[in-house]
């Protein structure tokens, strides 16, 4: 390690991701809940035949399936706003005092799917949050008013419902059963120019594509999807919905061959929610968990890389009541295989609140058993620091040429720190304020603002905790605990030469 510098800006790649509504609305509340019956879905869990020979059309399994899908108008009516500070003239305001602004009347287009006879339609959440007014235009051409029953911006679903009766729902099929290569067909309303059918294949599935969504599951496929697509049916070649359009991946707003659909397992449990209670009620662990890298799983002892590694245990909470610790490996929930951070998310999330759950974690190099009672998952609200000091006391620098951090500056936390970085109280560790771009660490992912908690396993307490730990040089393969963006990770330092990772 070695004195710090100033704090560097981090750096990020970022591909632009586009949402798939022609027009951008404001906010809207959505139906009260209530104890409505579930929606009756019409559901076919038979496995697709992959070795049936492929149709040189898919003519019929089209006529079969477009009727399920709609074009979805939405309008926001004119509004007045104050200005914000940087649309509003000083002298205007001396005088006059705040400027109103008049926010014209706005439109969009999406798409949704048919899900019951009765009227229960499935779109996204982007496609009919702020609505004023929403228009579903069916396949022969009639018009109906749809009121939002739910909205989920968690996974951006929404559901609405019109007023009819025996309309063409679509079937779904258990996503879970869809494979890589699986041919698939796109239905929707593109650029508002009218139903379009697309075709493709899977490209991959429960893919995590950074959309700032809390639960991410996404079904990627090549077939074309573009702005207006939002909600429309991506289906299997049999006529059955495996997923809602959402998004695209794309530099040019267009197309690019990446798209990414809600899979209906995810779809029916989000459904079923807002159909009946108006709202989303997820399960609730209270743990952040890690996907296991070839790094850790050597860091930790582990033959294979299935499983989440547990990186922080909230207080009071059910796993914390349960005995849960951070470092745990767990590999199976009640019974089924947990493949991954992600898998474990949103298995505990679709769990109801309430529900007895057996989860199965390494400790150790061994196994154990931990019997805990999922709770509801609290509201997430943007934590402040209300630690105020008179004066701020200056960071202590520390410094090392040698050891197993080579390339990274710490320093005491300080309140100054914690206020910019938004460090919850509770945490303690030594702070990153430098990392060398060629170094280990720098491969590794560490970058300033981050905090150590541990190293090797022993607590960090401060800057000179961690110089100290460090400086044993005699295992080129350091396992850090670190604090970083909001939450708590592992990270293998390896100075041989090869990068580790978090």
């Amino acid at each position: 390690m070695k004195h710090p510098t100033s704090l560097s800006s981090r750096r990020r790649l970022a591909l632009a991701v586009f949402s798939l509504l022609t027009a951008g609305i404001l906010s809207m509340a959505a139906a009260k809940p209530s104890d409505n019956p579930p929606a009756e879905l019409k559901l076919d869990a038979k496995p697709l035949d992959r070795d049936a020979r492929e149709p040189l059309s898919f003519a019929r399994i089209v006529k079969q399936v477009t009727p399920s899908v709609v074009r979805i108008t939405v309008q926001t009516k004119a509004k007045v706003r104050v200005a914000n500070a940087d649309e509003q003239d000083p002298f205007f305001r001396q005088f006059f005092g705040p400027q109103l602004l008049r926010q014209p009347p706005q439109a969009g287009l999406g798409s949704g799917v048919i899900l019951s006879r009765d009227g229960y339609i499935v779109t996204n959440n982007h496609v009919v949050a702020g609505a004023d007014d929403v228009t579903v235009a069916l396949s022969d051409g009639s018009e109906l008013k749809a009121r939002i029953i739910g909205r989920d911006s968690q996974t951006d679903i929404a559901v609405i419902k019109v007023e009819a009766k025996d309309l063409p729902a679509i079937t779904l099929a258990e996503s879970a059963q869809v494979e890589v290569g699986d041919r698939v067909l796109a239905i929707g309303n593109p650029f508002g120019i009218g139903q379009t059918v697309t075709s493709g294949i899977v490209s991959a599935t429960s893919r995590r594509a950074g959309l700032g969504l809390a639960y991410e599951d996404f079904i990627q496929t090549d077939a074309a999807i573009n702005p207006g697509n939002s909600g429309g049916a991506l289906v299997d070649v049999s006529g059955r919905l495996i997923g809602i359009n959402t998004a695209i991946l794309s530099r040019s707003g267009g197309s690019q061959g990446v798209g990414l659909a809600v899979p209906t397992d995810l779809v029916r449990h989000v459904v079923d929610n807002l159909v009946q209670n108006g709202k989303v009620v997820r399960g609730y662990l209270g743990v952040s968990v890690q996907n296991l890298t070839p790094a850790l799983a050597e860091s930790f002892k582990l033959k294979d890389r299935v499983g989440a590694i547990v990186t922080d245990v909230k207080p009071n909470s059910p796993a914390a009541k349960a005995g849960l610790r951070e470092g745990d490996i767990v590999v199976e929930f009640n019974g089924k295989p947990v493949a991954d951070a992600s898998r474990l998310s949103l298995t505990v999330g679709q769990t109801a609140p309430g529900t007895k759950v057996d989860l199965k974690v390494l400790r150790e190099g061994k196994e154990a058993t931990i019997t805990t009672t999922t709770g509801k998952l609290p509201r997430q609200r943007v934590a402040r620091n209300q630690e105020q000091d008179e004066a701020d006391d200056e960071a202590v620098d520390r410094s090392s040429d040698t050891g197993v951090l080579n390339g990274v500056a710490v320093a005491d936390l300080d309140p100054a720190s914690r206020r910019q970085l938004g460090v919850p109280p509770r945490i303690t560790g030594a702070l990153i304020t430098d990392v060398e771009q060629d170094s280990a660490s720098a491969r590794a992912g560490l970058q300033p603002g981050d905090v150590i908690l541990e190293i090797n396993h022993q607590p960090v307490a401060s800057a000179e905790d961690a110089v100290k730990l460090s400086e044993d040089d005699s295992n080129k393969k350091t396992l850090l605990k670190l604090w970083s963006r909001g939450g708590t990770v592992f990270a293998v330092i390896d100075e041989t030469g090869t990068s580790g990772g978090n």
